[in-house]
């Protein structure tokens, strides 16, 4: 299982709050562009799934 970010769901225009949730730092953002998941450091705990507003994370398989 790996954790995806839906560009549909996520609106882009603000500082991501799960950047700051994630325990390991595997989620980054580049100004108010698309969250990205470096899916090498990523645990898979679900924190983020749980703390965004939209749902825009998805289980990728």
């Amino acid at each position: 299982m790996a954790l995806t970010i839906n560009p549909l769901a996520c609106p882009q225009n603000h500082r991501c709050p799960i950047t700051r949730v994630c325990p390991v730092g595997a989620i980054s953002q580049d100004g108010y562009g698309l969250p990205v998941i470096d899916e090498t450091q990523c645990i898979e705990c679900g924190k983020c799934a749980k703390y965004c507003p939209m749902r825009a994370i998805e289980n990728k398989h």
